[in-house]
Formats: structure tokens, C-alpha cells, sequence
């Protein structure tokens, strides 16, 4: 893991046991502001001193198969489309485009520490930002990869996350929490973590090379790779269980869950697997508050 600073997330209790371990599947919360659907954590939202959101695909302007909150200049999208989006969901928390922290993302484990110096930029190629400025907001896209969120209540601190398989074998979960130690005295079992929308098991078939992959960077890489539902050949990788490992393994213990599957509820999120990469991608925005 690489971490370094620029110049200069989040997590959801679970309080329920499940095979020893501190988390469960909750009911988000779900609002509507202006046209906008977007849903919050239960557990991160009981704390006053954060705001955050996942965006769904609804309340935009994008036209099919963006449509319609495309939050992506990355896709074929027009851009004017995309910054008229962003202005829409971002003003919901009194804020712009110039005034978030983007990120380049690439499908690793790097983690970068940011401050206001960076609004309005993409930091290159890190798929985790962090930040214990009071004030700055985070954003990141998705379509199946995993947002992840993570809360330190105690140095007032959070971090955002991006996980899709490369993210969770090379263990960027672990990374944004030792990132957190590492810059702002974080203690893992004080954070508090939430995995939000992303492709669910029973529709993400897979093949070696994410096999040999998991294989490699889990102990029990069974409990991953489960046989298919619908009784095919290759399993079905559970993405969300991997990133929670990830978490528990690097001293996490409160975890939310959200429990949507984004290709089953395209309604609500772009999924670029049930889609076959023919559309948009939903945001995230997480802002530490003064």
C-alpha cells in the first residue's frame, strides 16, 4: 500500500452478531430532495458531525443509457450532461463540483490523504481518499465495484473507497484503514464501516483469473467463490463478503452492510455487468463537517 499526502469514510455500525462478527445487512435510508433518490447509512447517519450519500441513477439529466444521474465524464455521456448532474446532487449538500475531492480511479489499493487544496481536482490513479480536514467533501463513481466508508468519531476523520474485485484481492479496504493510522491516529476497532450497493453474488460469475486471484489473497477462499445458483460451471464471487473480510481482518468491527445487489436493481443503480458496459455511473459523497 502507498500512501502519501497531498499538500499538506465510512462506516456503519453493525450491532447485531453474525458468526462472530459485528455486522448485518440494514435497511438503508432512503431519500428523495428535488428529484434526487439517494440513500444514507443508518449507522453513519446518527452522527452529527458527518454528511453523507449514495446516489442513485434517478433525478438526472443523462439521456439512455446514462440515465439518468450520470455522475461519469469517463463514459461516452455528453460532459455538459455530467457537470449539470453533479451540480444537481452535490447542491443537495451545498456543494460543487470545485468543491469536492475527485479520484482517478484505477483499480488498486493506493490511498491518498487530501485537504481543500485539492477541491475541484481528480487525484491520479488512487482508488481511496482520506481526510481529517473539517470541511472537505469526498466523491467517487461506481457501477458494481464497491463504495466503501469508513468514520473515525473519535479524531474526526473519514475516508472514502472503491473496491470492485482488483480492490478486494489487493485489499483496499485494509489499505484506507492503515492509511488512517498512519496519518491520523486511527484506531481500527473505533472506526466505524459501511459497504454500500455494489454486484451481489447471485450475479457475479466469474472466471480464473479472479479465481487464482482470490485464491491467492484469502484463507478461505470457498466461502467467496460459491457454486453457481443457476447451477453453471463457473462460481459467483462475493464481493461484498470479501471486502467485509478485508475490514474484519484489518481490526474493523462495526460494519453496515446496504444489502442491494446493483445488477439485480438497475432501477436504482447503473450496473456495468448486467448492462454489458453500456452505461452510467452512480455517486457517492462523503463531507466532514466543520
Amino acid at each position: 500500500m502507498d500512501f502519501w499526502c497531498a499538500d499538506s469514510f465510512i462506516c456503519i455500525i453493525r450491532d447485531t452478531k453474525l458468526t462472530n462478527e459485528l455486522y448485518k445487512d440494514l435497511p438503508m435510508i432512503e431519500k428523495v430532495k428535488k428529484g434526487i433518490r439517494y440513500f444514507e447509512f443508518e449507522g453513519l447517519g446518527k452522527y452529527g458531525r458527518i454528511q453523507h450519500a449514495i446516489f442513485s441513477r434517478q433525478g438526472g439529466v443523462s439521456p439512455a443509457p446514462y440515465n439518468a444521474l450520470n455522475m461519469s465524464v469517463s463514459v461516452p455521456d455528453d460532459a455538459a450532461n455530467v457537470y449539470a448532474n453533479r451540480a444537481r446532487a452535490y447542491g443537495l449538500f451545498g456543494r460543487t463540483n470545485e468543491t469536492v475531492v475527485h479520484a482517478h480511479l484505477v483499480h488498486e489499493a493506493d490511498v491518498v490523504a487530501v485537504t481543500h487544496q485539492n477541491y475541484g481536482q481528480h487525484m491520479s490513479r488512487v482508488d481511496g481518499l482520506i481526510t481529517n480536514e473539517p470541511g472537505v467533501g469526498l466523491t467517487m463513481n461506481y457501477a458494481d465495484c464497491a463504495p466503501i466508508f469508513l468514520y473515525d468519531p473519535v479524531h474526526h476523520a473519514i475516508g472514502l473507497g472503491h473496491a470492485g474485485w482488483p480492490g478486494s484481492v489487493k485489499d483496499l479496504p485494509g489499505s484506507m484503514v492503515r492509511a488512517m493510522q498512519q496519518a491520523y491516529g486511527s484506531e481500527p476497532a473505533e472506526l466505524i464501516a459501511g459497504i454500500g450497493p455494489c454486484v451481489g453474488v447471485e450475479k457475479y460469475e466469474v472466471g480464473e483469473v479472479v479465481i487464482t486471484a482470490v485464491h491467492n489473497a484469502f484463507s478461505n477462499p470457498d466461502a467467496l467463490l460459491v457454486p453457481s445458483p443457476n447451477g453453471g460451471e463457473r462460481p459467483h464471487y462475493d464481493l461484498a463478503a470479501a471486502n467485509r473480510q478485508n475490514l474484519l481482518r484489518a481490526g474493523v468491527v462495526h460494519i453496515e452492510q446496504s444489502g442491494f445487489c446493483t445488477a439485480t436493481h438497475t432501477d436504482l443503480f447503473f450496473s456495468h455487468r448486467a448492462e454489458k458496459g453500456r452505461t452510467g455511473r452512480f455517486g457517492t459523497i462523503f463531507i466532514l463537517e466543520e
